[in-house]
């Protein structure tokens, strides 16, 4: 009798501990909607997901990494890069202070797109290679990137000839690209989210269904073992930093669009908010450990707490501590996980 007691003891306190921070956060939730009835609508859901979706598209990127036992400090200001010069590339071409006045004709957007693109490549492949060769910690290399990034940005933004001033007053089919929605039945269902999604399952199959994947999970869990199972290291590594270069440049284009207007302050703390995200999701800084559908319930509870707290009108300083808080609780129920298992 008293053995199945320690053992339904045993199961209570892993099950707290598992899901712990979700149970905080859904009682936070349930307070706000106690506040404010209005807050739980249809309406208030879609712009919550509609927020999250170029975080989350993001924090798919950041997630490989933190599955690599790694994090990666540098994606919103790489971000805020590859936002800036897209941006440039799809400005009306009737504003008269435009960045590129040479430019007559609206783009095919592929071509901003894979701009962004290419620009969040080389960042990430500066962070892979340097976790990958030079052996340094994502955490010193991603640091040094982050600051590379914003100074190229606050550069790029103040060689306009007005000098220094927001990338504005974008094309309208850029607009539409980005903002548009499906009409199903007479509900509005965003692109956005459906971009979301649609990188979302990408993701799943590539964590799933790849070696590159399944190598992922193996360096994280144990580098040492993988290289000696005769995984390339290097190459894995560069490949999941790659992979979230193209997801970074992807998320800049999609949020230069959603915020129509770009300066040196877009994509900052996006990184905090992707890694938060993927933290509450499950994904473990100790390496090896995560799920695609974790990261997406992670950046939406993120979200929501977000839109909450706007939604009240709680003071935006006192946001930023409640944010911390949230921080160090996801990473300290992360630590005693890994105490627990080991």
């Amino acid at each position: 009798m008293e053995k199945k007691k320690a053992i339904d003891s045993k199961k209570a306190g892993e099950f707290l501990l598992n899901y712990a921070l979700y149970i905080i956060l859904g009682l936070l939730i349930l307070v706000v909607i106690i506040i404010e009835p209005k807050f739980l609508s249809a309406a208030n859901f879609i712009k919550i997901l509609t927020q999250a979706s170029t975080r989350g598209i993001l924090a798919l990127g950041v997630a490989g990494m933190i599955v690599l036992a790694g994090t990666d400090l540098s994606a919103g200001r790489i971000l805020g890069c590859c936002a800036a010069v897209s941006a440039s590339l799809v400005q009306s071409i009737t504003y008269a202070s435009r960045m590129y006045p040479g430019i007559t004709k609206d783009l095919p957007l592929i071509l901003p797109l894979m701009v962004s693109i290419v620009i969040g490549i080389l960042f990430c492949a500066l962070n892979g290679f340097g976790v990958a060769k030079l052996n340094l910690h994502a955490f010193i290399v991603s640091l040094g990137t982050q600051l590379i990034a914003y100074g190229f940005t606050c550069i790029y933004i103040d060689s306009q000839a007005g000098g220094a001033q927001a990338i504005s007053t974008f094309n309208q089919k850029f607009l539409n690209a980005v903002n548009g929605s499906f009409n199903i039945f007479g509900f509005k269902l965003p692109y956005l989210i459906c971009y979301f999604a649609i990188a979302s399952i990408i993701m799943w199959v590539v964590w799933n269904k790849t070696t590159l994947g399944k190598n992922m999970f193996a360096i994280g869990g144990n580098k040492e073992a993988a290289a000696v199972s005769g995984v390339n290291i290097t190459r894995n590594i560069m490949g999941i930093y790659i992979i979230a270069g193209v997801l970074y440049g992807i998320a800049a284009f999609l949020e230069a669009g959603r915020i129509q207007s770009v300066n040196t302050s877009t994509g900052l703390n996006y990184d905090l908010d992707a890694i938060s995200g993927c933290v509450i999701g499950g994904v473990s800084f100790s390496g090896g450990v995560g799920t695609i559908p974790g990261v997406i319930i992670g950046v939406v509870i993120l979200q929501v707490i977000n839109y909450s707290l706007n939604f009240l009108g709680v003071n935006p300083y006192l946001q930023y501590i409640i944010k911390g808080i949230i921080i160090i609780i996801a990473v300290s129920i992360d630590v005693r996980k890994y105490l627990s298992k080991k």
